[in-house]
Parts: C-alpha cells; sequence; structure tokens
C-alpha cells in the first residue's frame, strides 16, 4: 500500500472513531424502557445489600428507609441503565448515590436529589446531579404521589429521564476543575468530575434533614450494560 494510501486509510479511521463517539454522547434515551426481565436492584429479603439491622425494610415490594442511614448494593456496576419509582412525604429530603470509590467516600461519586422541594436552589432540586447540574425541567410531582426515574450511566455520559422527559444529560468530562462546575457555579467536590470512578456501588439515601420525612421506593429494576 501506498504512503498515500496509507495516510488515507489513516484518516478515514480517525473520522469514523470521531463519528461513533459523537454518536454515541448523543444516543440520549428518549423514554423510560420496558424492564421485563431486568434484575431485581435488591431481593425481598435485602440478602444482596449492605444495611443496618431494621433500617431499611421491604414492604409489600416497597422498599421503605426506617432511619438516616443508607442502603447500598453489594455489586459494584459500571455501565448501566436503573429504573425505579419513589414516592416522597412533604419536606423529604433523599438521594440516589452513584459509582463511588466506596460506600465510605460517598462525596466519591455522584448524587442524583430526590427532594420534595428545591433544597433552596436549583442544584439541589430533585432531578439535579447534586451541587453539579440542575434538571432542564422540573418534572417532580406533589408529595404522596409516585414519581419515575431512569437513570443510565455509559461511560463519562449521565443520563436521567424523569417522569418521561430527559432531564439530565452530562459529560462528567465537562467537570474539568475540582470545585467548579462548567457554568462557573461552585460545587462542594474537593476532585473533578472527570475523575471520578466510572464503577461503584449504588445506594439510597435514608432520611435526611430536619423533617425526618419519609420515601419510599418500588419497581427497583437493573440493566447492566456493556
Amino acid at each position: 500500500m501506498s504512503s498515500f494510501l496509507k495516510k488515507t486509510a489513516i484518516l478515514i479511521a480517525v473520522i469514523l472513531l470521531a463519528c461513533s463517539c459523537a454518536w454515541a454522547k448523543d444516543s440520549a434515551p428518549k423514554g423510560h424502557p420496558k424492564t421485563k426481565g431486568w434484575k431485581d436492584l435488591f431481593t425481598k429479603d435485602l440478602s444482596n445489600a449492605i444495611v443496618g439491622p431494621n433500617s431499611w425494610v421491604m414492604e409489600n415490594g416497597v422498599l421503605v428507609a426506617k432511619d438516616h442511614s443508607e442502603i447500598w448494593t453489594k455489586d459494584s456496576y459500571g455501565n448501566f441503565i436503573l429504573d425505579f419509582e419513589f414516592k416522597v412525604g412533604k419536606g423529604a429530603n433523599s438521594g440516589v448515590f452513584l459509582r463511588p470509590r466506596s460506600t465510605k467516600e460517598i462525596l466519591s461519586g455522584l448524587e442524583i436529589q430526590l427532594h420534595e422541594s428545591t433544597d433552596g436552589s436549583r442544584y439541589g432540586m430533585v432531578g439535579a446531579i447534586y451541587d453539579c447540574m440542575p434538571p432542564g425541567k422540573s418534572m417532580a410531582k406533589p408529595a404522596g404521589e409516585w414519581n419515575r426515574f431512569t437513570i443510565t450511566c455509559q461511560g463519562d455520559m449521565v443520563y436521567l429521564v424523569f417522569n418521561g422527559e430527559l432531564v439530565i444529560n452530562a459529560d462528567l468530562n465537562n467537570w474539568k476543575e475540582a470545585g467548579k462546575n462548567p457554568d462557573g457555579t461552585k460545587n462542594k467536590f474537593k476532585m473533578a468530575l472527570k475523575d471520578f470512578p466510572r464503577q461503584g456501588p449504588i445506594g439510597f439515601q435514608g432520611l435526611h434533614g430536619k423533617e425526618q420525612s419519609p420515601i419510599w421506593f418500588r419497581n427497583m429494576k437493573i440493566k447492566v450494560l456493556k
């Protein structure tokens, strides 16, 4: 093969790779998936969970927090789709923890906010990547009504479909500095999100904040991606 053909072949390969990467980052979910056949995130007896005694219980298929402590998966997840429904009491404050380095290092992972109100900031409202990115649209139903989340983590990309609408489409590589968001606002993280782990356990925050209002989860399903 001539040097010209070799250079042309390399150029084509680079273009195709760039196109495939761009396509992957633009291939955001359009809605909630059908979860038939997916794995239950937690078993009925919570035997696959890291959880304190009587701190969380499964009642008729609904996971309920009884105190402030978290519940974690024993398994570690990298690329996945997590789908579940949740219902909050008035003033409730909770969150979903994604891919921290360990259950003892929560701030090394992301938190998707579960909140009845805005927590005083768009960056703390329900559906936000806490302290980093607000949802593109407010989709929360009133306290006492069931909501649905579909969270997709695929490499650097994080997506959230909230009650049928895509509200988070985040490339973690855009968070290049510790303590700073791409829009210039500050966050509490001592490490840039681009350097966060891409694999770890999944956790749920218990009764948090002054109100200690209840929160419920059901139909918690997960699908592992390649």
